[in-house]
């Protein structure tokens, strides 16, 4: 499907950039359905069914999102494309409490991104990098001294990605999925 752009019919072996704003209320419910269909793309096979429904259910429903936009240590931004929401990122300000964490991020003041997730028909579009490149802009807006984040360290696309936005392995960190524990790396980008 083309998008009409600027007057002109754009190539259509280029990929069409999405918008990157803001999520809104009045979109929670579709921002959730977004989390729900991407968290499970990004653990690793042995994860249960059962894991990653509790995770949804503790941390990416509608009502969770609504909590997070009443943070203000929170940011969570869409990408827009053709009216629907293809991904989103959260962003959160703050030392990191974790103490594996803390030994690895030692630039402060730092920000957590801590979900980027992208739908699968949108993977290779520039969702990703068009996500990347915001989340890096607020981060400096912000005046923050780095980006850190933690990929599972069996997620070796996800790390080829970071890698390639400026991030690098400094540590590493436990992350509970429902009644399993996974192992994730902590990649840490200056800003």
């Amino acid at each position: 499907m083309f998008a009409w752009r600027s007057g002109t019919w754009p190539d259509p072996f280029l990929p069409v950039s999405p918008t990157i704003q803001p999520a809104e209320v009045s979109r929670l419910d579709e921002l959730a359905d977004v989390a729900a269909l991407t968290f499970p793309l990004a653990c690793p096979p042995a994860v249960t069914p059962d894991n990653v429904a509790a995770f949804v259910d503790q941390n990416l429903t509608a009502s969770h999102f609504a909590e997070y936009l009443r943070e203000p240590d929170r940011t969570v931004l869409t990408a827009i494309d053709q009216g629907r929401i293809i991904g989103y990122a959260m962003m959160i300000r703050g030392a990191p409490a974790d103490p594996e964490v803390a030994r690895a991020v030692t630039a402060r003041p730092a920000i957590e991104l801590s979900k980027m997730y992208v739908l699968p028909d949108a993977h290779g579009a520039g969702a990703s990098a068009a996500l990347m490149t915001a989340v890096l802009q607020q981060a400096a807006a912000l005046d923050m001294a780095c980006v850190w984040l933690g990929v599972n360290q069996r997620n070796g696309r996800a790390q080829r990605f970071y890698q390639k936005h400026g991030f690098a392995i400094t540590g590493t960190k436990t992350f509970r999925l429902g009644t399993h524990i996974e192992h994730d790396y902590v990649m840490v980008r200056p800003v």
